[in-house]
C-alpha cells in the first residue's frame, strides 16, 4: 500500500494545500479527503480515482470534489464513489451538489450514468472500497459529526489510520489498540499551545493535547505518526513545540509530495 501526500495543511496559501491523500493498492486508487485533489493531481490521476473517503463536511476537506467531479464528467470517467458517514453525505447533497451552489453530478450526465455516487459508511462497520481497501469508520470529537478511518490494504498489507479533524477523543484509540496490523497513523495537530482556547473551541489539537492523546496508543513506539493539518499562520511555532514531544513516538510532519510504502 502506497501513501502519497497531495495536501496536508490546515489552511491554504500558494505554498500550502488543505487535506488530501492518495492511497494505492494493487489496482485501486482511493483518496482520503478532498481539499486539494483537483489542484494537486493531474487530469489523468483524477480520472483513475476509484473513490474518495470524506472525513467530515468542512470545506477544507471536501472543496475539490466540485472541480474533480466537473473534470471527470468532461473526461467521461467511471462514476466516482464518495464515501462518508450519512451526516456528511446529507450535507453534500443539500448544500454542495444541490444544483445551486454546484451542479448535482449524481444526476449528470444522466441518472443512469452519473459522475458521482454516494456510499454511506456506518460507524464501526467495515466497508470494502475500491474492491481492495477495507474501511472502518470511527466517530471522533469535532465541531460537527466527524470521522476517523482505519484503512486496511489488500491482504497482507496491514492498515493505516487517519484521524480526520478531532480534538481529544477515546474511541479512536480503543479501536487502534485492537489493530495489531497498524503500520502508521495520520494524526491532526493544528494550533500552537498558546492558542489552546481557539483549538478547543474549533475541535482541534495543539502539541500539548496531542502529547496526552499519544499516551492512549499502546504500541506508540512501533507506529510511525504522520502529522498534518498545521495552520500556515502558526507553522514554525507548532514545529518547535512538536520537537519537544518525548513520548517514545516516531513523529513526522508531513510535506506536500511525501510518499510512503507501508
Amino acid at each position: 500500500m502506497r501513501l502519497r501526500v497531495v495536501g496536508c495543511h490546515g489552511g491554504e496559501t500558494p505554498k500550502h494545500r488543505t487535506s488530501g491523500f492518495l492511497l494505492r493498492g494493487k489496482r485501486a486508487r482511493v483518496a482520503v479527503d478532498a481539499g486539494c485533489l483537483s489542484s494537486g493531481l493531474t487530469l489523468a490521476e483524477q480520472a483513475k480515482l476509484d473513490a474518495v473517503l470524506v472525513s467530515h463536511a468542512h470545506m477544507d476537506h471536501l472543496k475539490d470534489l466540485a472541480t474533480l467531479a466537473d473534470n471527470r464528467c468532461q473526461m467521461r470517467a467511471p462514476p466516482l464513489v464518495i464515501a462518508a458517514i450519512p451526516h456528511t453525505l446529507g450535507v453534500l447533497k443539500k448544500h454542495f451538489f444541490n444544483g445551486l451552489l454546484w451542479p448535482d453530478f449524481s444526476q449528470i450526465p444522466s441518472k443512469r450514468q452519473p459522475t458521482i455516487t454516494y456510499l454511506p459508511l456506518l460507524p464501526e462497520k467495515p466497508t470494502l472500497i475500491g474492491g481492495e481497501f477495507e474501511v472502518q469508520t470511527i466517530m471522533v470529537s469535532h465541531t460537527i459529526d466527524s470521522s476517523a478511518f482505519l484503512i486496511r490494504g489488500p491482504k497482507g498489507q496491514g492498515s493505516i489510520a487517519y484521524s480526520g479533524d478531532t480534538g481529544p477523543t477515546d474511541r479512536l484509540w480503543e479501536v487502534l489498540n485492537e489493530a495489531t496490523d497498524l503500520r502508521a497513523m495520520l494524526m491532526e495537530v493544528s494550533f500552537p499551545d498558546e492558542e489552546q482556547k481557539l483549538a478547543t473551541a474549533s475541535g482541534h489539537h495543539t502539541p500539548q493535547t496531542l502529547r496526552k492523546e499519544l499516551r492512549k496508543l499502546e504500541r506508540r513506539r512501533d507506529v510511525p505518526m504522520f502529522l498534518y493539518h498545521i495552520k500556515p499562520t502558526f507553522e514554525k511555532t507548532v514545529w518547535r513545540q512538536l520537537a519537544k514531544i518525548k513520548e517514545g513516538v516516531d513523529l513526522t510532519v508531513l510535506r506536500i509530495g511525501d510518499e510512503f510504502l507501508l
